[in-house]
């Protein structure tokens, strides 16, 4: 009986949160080409560092990356990785970068908390002491942690991109609160916000504002910094800061396949020549 009870509970609850799941719909992500795709994709070193940029100079007053050290960006496939530092730590450009931000530490001698320059070694410094700071600096909305973004959302770097460039002005009939965004890429039931003619658009509302601009990224390069550029390489750069090894991984793979190939082909012909005066 008690498992007939738990069994009609959850069909209970299946058949209430089919329409309010149902409702939900979002614009099919734009269809983008990226170097890294494929099994024999390769991050291209200079968007990744365009990208980091992006993420330094804007996205990082509001998102945190903590799973990312200074340390990263100098190793074997990061984006300011030089073969004459074996030890990312070492790595003079990365230091340079890290040093340039405040993280907090405590002092030897009083226990007090204090302020220094950052160094290789030391995580990404987040933009707000806590969640409840964080909340009331952006309305109440959480901005979400940068670090594995592309791979923790369906659509991967197609999504995000698509989110970065897709705000529009919402439709004429579609009321808007505060603090809120139209974007038809992202995910939402918007039925109860809809008062115009015709079918409920499709997206959903985000609680941040347009980040980027055309000229709101000054590049090194002097790469276009229109807003699909600056979308294109934060992305990359996301995209490398949630699969850091990605490049390492995909070589190693293709030297074990040649490997495996020319091993099957010996072993082909070892089977032949030992077997071959019998009979099968």
């Amino acid at each position: 009986m008690l498992r007939k009870a738990f069994a009609f509970a959850a069909l209970g609850l299946a058949l209430m949160a089919g329409p309010a799941l149902a409702g939900a719909t979002h614009a099919e992500p734009k269809d983008v080409h990226w170097s890294f795709e494929g099994p024999f994709g390769k991050f291209d070193t200079a968007q990744v560092q365009r990208g980091y940029k992006v993420y330094r100079e804007v996205c990082s007053a509001c998102h945190s990356m903590e799973q990312m050290y200074f340390r990263n960006l100098g190793q074997k496939g990061g984006p300011f990785y030089d073969e004459k530092y074996k030890n990312p730590n070492d790595n003079p450009y990365v230091k340079s970068l890290a040093k340039d931000l405040q993280v907090k530490d405590i002092d030897a001698d009083t226990g007090d908390v204090i302020q220094r320059p950052a160094g290789s070694a030391d995580r990404f410094p987040a933009p707000f002491p806590n969640e409840p700071a964080a909340r009331a600096a952006n309305g109440g909305a959480l901005p979400p942690d940068l670090s594995v973004i592309v791979k923790a959302r369906e659509g991967g770097p197609q999504y995000v991109y698509s989110i970065l460039t897709g705000y529009k002005d919402p439709p004429p009939g579609l009321k808007t609160g505060p603090n809120q965004y139209y974007n038809p890429y992202m995910s939402g039931d918007m039925t109860s916000s809809w008062s115009g003619k015709g079918p409920v658009p499709e997206g959903g509302f985000i609680a941040m504002p347009p980040p980027l601009v055309d000229g709101r990224v000054t590049f090194d390069d002097k790469s276009p910094s229109m807003l699909s550029q600056e979308a294109k390489d934060v992305v990359a750069y996301l995209a490398w800061a949630s699969d850091p090894k990605a490049t390492e991984r995909k070589e190693f793979g293709l030297g074990a396949m040649i490997y495996l190939f020319f091993f099957s082909v010996l072993l082909w012909f070892s089977y032949r020549r030992v077997w071959k005066n019998i009979g099968h």
